[in-house]
């Protein structure tokens, strides 16, 4: 076979997208219009937002977004885009206001609810339809204790793309609700900014094929993964802890109290779930680590790590340093080889892909879903 040539399928063997895929910008424009700007995206943990004009200015697609707690303790959420002659009404990453939303360009004022409150000689426009020329709202959703927003004018079913993802690996749809991640508080945050492209990091957190060679820390307390194969290869299965580990840290010693709802089949076992297109959520007995990604550019991605716990161990400030530098370093050391990867996308070796062993068989049905969405 010569260089570059598409690689065949050969028995054990299927091939992957084209390295092109994960480098051209005409790629990830067309993924942002018909995948970003479509699909259910998670932007925000709900619990950031504490009291009323409390806000947030989140990238959702190709758009700015604004999230706002409301008066009557929802959140809404709008395009960032001021009616008038649109500058950006908020330029801070977050902020509190008070009764108003106020454009600093022309001084055009918005209610929480994204009404047109005032403007300079509004009063003398009594034409002017101020529900018309309010903020143009973006369909928001709560759920697992963060914000899920939706470019769409017509968006998806929230249930039949984000919630059956969840349930359709776990096997059972109450076995989430049993973790409680809306009632768990933040005990870590970590912000990853990674070289590499967004299909790159699902496909590597879908896979344990690199569990042996780079994650010695994660194959210790969750042995199975040394044979390569992940948890999300099997619906509803969760790979079990090692018999002389006792929590779900660096080291295999103890965490805190299994969570109150988790069920005891869950216990000592971790669960892992792709809601695509840009979450990943961990399940263990006693925390929840919850990633959500933001494709910059084709070669650039932030990913946002939570890590959760019961509220009282975060309350009562106990260290939780063991139990998030496990997954820290399996983050980094995950990072670390899709940027190893992402040069060689461009490499004419890998214009024509590459292939995918058994136990990473599962990664072409994504592969076919990024094509579908792009076709469509």
């Amino acid at each position: 076979m010569q260089s570059g040539s598409p690689v065949p399928s050969a028995g054990s063997l299927i091939p992957t997208l084209e390295g092109s895929w994960y480098t051209s910008s005409d790629v990830f424009a067309r993924e942002r219009e018909a995948i970003f700007d479509r699909d259910w995206l998670c932007v925000a943990r709900t619990t950031d937002f504490l009291a009323p004009g409390q806000f947030q200015m989140v990238q959702a697609g190709s758009e700015s977004v604004l999230v706002v707690r409301q008066r009557d303790g929802g959140l809404r959420a709008f395009l960032n885009v001021c009616r008038h002659r649109g500058a950006r009404l908020c330029a801070d990453e977050s902020g509190q206001t008070g009764r108003y939303l106020r454009c600093p360009y022309h001084a055009w004022a918005y209610e929480l609810s994204g009404r047109l409150a005032a403007a300079p000689n509004l009063a003398r426009m009594p034409d002017v339809d101020r529900d018309a020329y309010g903020l143009i709202p973006v369909a928001l959703r709560e759920w697992l204790g963060y914000a899920w927003v939706c470019l769409a004018a017509r968006p998806p079913s929230f249930e039949d793309t984000v919630v059956s993802a969840v349930t359709g690996r776990l096997g059972d749809p109450e076995a989430v609700e049993s973790y409680g991640l809306g009632e768990l508080a933040v005990g870590r945050r970590i912000s990853y900014e990674v070289a590499a492209n967004w299909k790159l990091l699902v496909e590597n957190f879908m896979e344990c094929y690199h569990c042996a060679p780079i994650h010695p820390e994660l194959t210790s307390v969750l042995p199975e993964f040394a044979g390569g194969y992940a948890a999300q290869y099997y619906v509803g299965h969760g790979a079990a802890f090692a018999d002389r580990v006792t929590g779900f840290t660096v080291d295999g010693s103890p965490g805190f109290g299994r969570l109150p709802g988790v069920r005891d089949e869950q216990d000592r076992r971790y669960y892992a779930v792709t809601i695509r297109p840009q979450v990943f959520i961990n399940l263990v007995p006693d925390h929840v680590i919850f990633h959500r990604m933001i494709p910059r550019d084709a070669g650039h991605t932030t990913v946002i790590c939570d890590w959760l716990f019961a509220a009282d161990v975060v309350v009562s400030g106990q260290d939780v340093s063991r139990s998030v530098e496990l997954f820290d370093r399996v983050n980094r050391q995950d990072f670390a080889a899709c940027e190893r990867t992402q040069p060689s996308m461009a490499s004419r070796a890998y214009s024509g892909g590459g292939v995918l062993v058994p136990s990473e068989h599962h990664i072409a049905d994504f592969h076919a879903w990024v094509r579908t969405r792009l076709s469509a």
